[in-house]
């Protein structure tokens, strides 16, 4: 699978704070191997993120991403619960 994180991604990733980065990077390993791991709470979204995914990182951050093609992904957006929903 071919994961990509687009560059406002990238810039808001660098905005959180250290430890956040790096829970970011160990769910990304996971979602590496098994998209639909149970720590990741793989789930669909509605509304103006409908045609999105979202998968936890923290108890609040979270990572949307898109299906970029059958063999890859592109994460958009990275930020609280709240700030995103």
């Amino acid at each position: 699978m071919i994961i990509e994180l687009c560059k406002n991604f990238k810039k808001d990733l660098y905005k959180l704070p250290e430890k956040q980065r790096e829970h970011f990077y160990d769910r990304l390993s996971i979602f590496s191997e098994n998209q639909f791991d149970p720590i990741l709470n793989n789930h669909q979204l509605h509304g103006k993120l409908k045609g999105k995914r979202s998968i936890n990182i923290t108890g609040d951050i979270r990572a949307v991403y898109e299906q970029a093609d059958k063999n890859g992904v592109l994460f958009v957006m990275i930020a609280s619960h709240s700030e995103l929903y």
